[in-house]
């Protein structure tokens, strides 16, 4: 009976435990709007709509473009050497990159990311006026935003 009790008593000790760390557990910090669209133009690789979605974690926040611009060629997992360069509302930019990307085939939407960046509270961070450039096979493609993102600037808390 005696061990039914230290058992029980134990349960009870972890379950209280367990809500106790829920309770103070940080609050997930968010990023509106998380998801926006723009019009892009990457020169002779063609323009069309773009959507960029974005997550946070902290300082650390992470962006996935995927859009209308097709893959030429079937492209591997992971080949897509990526900077997206969004620009601050006070001035200056921040840099997401990386080298992650689906596998896709030929004719598929382009997709990016997601790509790391660091971003303080309270950034707004706008595509207009940035750029994508990916280097794909050692050739580089520059894209840029034809006007602002839609439905504004990405604000970070």
């Amino acid at each position: 009976m005696r061990c039914k009790r230290i058992g029980a008593g134990a349960a009870l000790a972890a379950g209280a435990l367990a809500v106790t760390g829920l309770a103070f557990a940080p609050a997930a910090l968010a990023v509106t709007p998380q998801t926006a669209t723009i019009t892009a133009d990457c020169g002779g690789f063609g323009s069309g709509e773009a959507t960029l979605t974005a997550t946070q974690e902290g300082t650390a926040a992470a962006l996935t473009l995927k859009s209308a611009i097709t893959a030429p060629i079937a492209l591997g997992e992971d080949s897509i050497a990526s900077t997206l360069t969004l620009v601050k509302s006070g001035g200056g930019t921040v840099a997401f990159t990386g080298t992650k990307n689906p596998a896709m085939a030929a004719g598929a939407p382009v997709e990016v990311g997601p790509l790391g960046g660091t971003v303080s509270s309270g950034d707004s961070l706008e595509a207009f006026g940035g750029s994508l450039r990916m280097t794909v096979f050692g050739i580089t493609i520059t894209c840029t935003a034809t006007g602002p993102q839609s439905p504004g600037p990405f604000v970070f808390d």
